[in-house]
């Protein structure tokens, strides 16, 4: 039995923050029903890299395993009657409309609270649902734009890079994850079910508590060097040097050890303050030329019998292909109807009572339509009525 089983949970969420924290909600053993337009959630059209797959492109693969889907025009008189029977029965509900959609849906909290006082209402947004900023769109790139993350590593005098993954929309929708959690543990003890919001401008500055706090508490600014050191608040060298090969990162390692690793006499007297604050540009350039005469595997010899701190720059075949990650079953793999072998990251958390699991890949859009209704109580006769109106779509597998 999973940790969430009998948990009911509506995910009316698009894109990826919503949808991924629906989903780590469905590995644990929650229903979770995706509500969805008639044409199919936004995700669907909008494919990653291109790769559109047979009938479902890898970026809604991804991110809806363990799901239902229940397509429905919330617009029409009979799709509004379809969410509130659903709302009334229901654990968790997650929407990230732009502000004020829900109410124009009638999905706001105080409607769907007044049906369902015990629902978990989890509400996502790019800055919060009021405020100056409200109405900007919440895009990933946008928010670690406007964090300040970018300012912290890379060259003085270039352009700030972002990260190489949806970091902010990552960070969302573990916090949602979080938050949904909480509050159903809160109902638990009281019976109380209440409102979680969560936006992504607060859940990506919250993720830099120590660098935010360094600036708030130390007052010490960001000050980026000349050289692509890695981070404004840890001494050099911290970073990525350039082998005969390949690359390799290097982290926080002691000088002597250092020196005697590469070779690299220059390095051993060092003092770690002022050669690792006050001239990181010049401390770090002393260790990519040193890097620079070994290979990437002889290097890291070297550096590991010294125990100094460093490790191999992967690209994702790399990964997918390391032992480590093969030990623990990062990735999963299952047969999909549509879309064949899947093999995909799996389930960070291991629970030794009560494992996640996978059910179901991604669903079809309106895959479960007749199911989910049939279950809240619909006829055949009504769902058929609903589907010949337009409020629903039925697609079978």
């Amino acid at each position: 039995m999973g940790i969430l089983d009998g948990y009911t949970v509506l995910d009316c969420s698009i894109a990826m923050a919503g949808p991924f924290a629906a989903q780590r909600l469905g590995d644990l053993g929650a229903d979770v029903i995706k509500v969805e337009p008639i044409a199919g959630e936004w995700q669907r059209h909008a494919p990653a890299g291109g790769i559109t797959g047979n009938r479902i492109n890898v970026s809604f693969l991804s991110l809806n395993r363990n799901k239902r889907s229940l397509a429905v025009d919330l617009k029409s008189e009979g799709g509004k009657d379809v969410m509130r029977r659903l709302v009334e029965n229901a654990d968790v509900f997650i929407q990230n409309y732009r502000p004020g959609v829900a109410s124009r849906l009638g999905v706001d909290y105080d409607t769907l609270s007044a049906l369902n006082p015990r629902l978990i209402y989890v509400s996502m947004s790019g800055y919060g649902e009021d405020g100056p900023h409200a109405k900007r769109p919440g895009q990933d790139l946008l928010l670690q734009a406007m964090s300040g993350a970018m300012l912290s590593t890379g060259r003085k005098g270039e352009p700030p890079q972002a990260a190489g993954q949806y970091l902010v929309d990552a960070i969302t929708a573990y916090t949602a994850f979080e938050g949904a959690l909480a509050a159903l543990l809160h109902r638990e003890r009281t019976g109380e079910g209440q409102k979680v919001e969560v936006n992504m401008l607060d859940a990506i500055t919250t993720l830099q508590m120590q660098e935010l706090s360094v600036f708030t508490v130390g007052q010490k600014p960001q000050e980026r060097s000349a050289e692509p050191h890695a981070h404004v608040y840890i001494r050099a060298p911290y970073g990525t040097f350039a082998t005969t090969d390949g690359f390799i990162a290097l982290a926080m390692p002691d000088f002597p050890g250092l020196a005697r690793a590469l070779e690299a006499p220059d390095l051993a007297g060092l003092d770690e303050m002022t050669a690792g604050w006050d001239d990181r540009d010049a401390t770090f350039a002393l260790v990519r030329d040193a890097i620079a005469k070994f290979s990437t595997q002889d290097c890291l010899s070297r550096l590991e019998a010294e125990g100094v701190w460093a490790g191999p720059v992967y690209g994702y075949a790399d990964l997918v292909a390391d032992p480590q990650i093969a030990h623990n079953g990062t990735f999963i793999e299952y047969d999909h109807p549509t879309e064949g072998r899947i093999k995909t990251p799996g389930f960070p958390i291991r629970f030794s009572r009560s494992p996640s699991e996978l059910r179901r890949g991604a669903p079809l859009t309106g895959e479960h339509s007749d199911e989910v209704l049939r279950a809240a109580g619909y006829s055949d006769e009504e769902i058929a009525a609903l589907a010949e109106a337009g409020a629903i779509a039925r697609c079978a597998a």
